[in-house]
């Protein structure tokens, strides 16, 4: 249990200045805060480490060609375009 004393000892080292009411409501909150990590530290960690939920490894469906856009059709819109492909502005 996190006593009156102990907050305010804390609040001493690391330069906070608390009255007494404040100290008495951290002492509180650091109490059950603590009693969250007791919580924890119960819980059984010594199982085999999970990376995903299902066993699964390398899930893959089968190429399969589709119907696209020709060249044309695809650079149809295209602002610039050279030789058949997609021509972007000069940066430098």
């Amino acid at each position: 249990m996190i006593s009156r004393a102990d907050v305010e000892h804390l609040g001493w080292l690391s330069r906070i200045e608390l009255t007494g009411e404040e100290a008495e409501k951290f002492a509180e909150e650091l109490d059950t805060i603590l009693g969250y990590f007791k919580v924890l530290d119960s819980v059984d960690v010594d199982l085999q480490p999970l990376h995903h939920v299902l066993d699964l490894s390398n899930v893959f469906r089968d190429d399969e060609v589709r119907p696209s856009f020709s060249q044309n059709e695809a650079l149809f819109n295209a602002k610039l375009r050279e030789n058949g492909y997609f021509r972007a502005p000069r940066i430098l």
